[in-house]
């Protein structure tokens, strides 16, 4: 539910689909990696998402593979 109600239209609908792909099967700790992700600003997600801003080095991974959601959706 926190991936969709993110409050920029852009970020819910992209970690929606990423959740809505990923999230059942996702193991323990990155699970745990995404809850944090979730925690960030959305101004900042979405420059990591789009590659305007590099993604912090604990993020980094979990971003990119958001990122390619992104770009199929976009």
């Amino acid at each position: 539910m926190r991936a969709m109600r993110r409050g920029i239209r852009e970020m819910d609908m992209i970690l929606s689909a990423y959740a809505d792909r990923h999230l059942d099967a996702m193991p323990p700790a990155r699970l745990d990696l995404f809850d944090a992700l979730l925690n960030e600003n959305d101004q900042d997600l979405y420059a990591w998402v789009t590659g305007r801003v590099a993604a912090p080095a604990t993020f980094a991974p979990l971003v990119g593979e958001i990122a390619q959601i992104f770009q199929k959706e976009g």
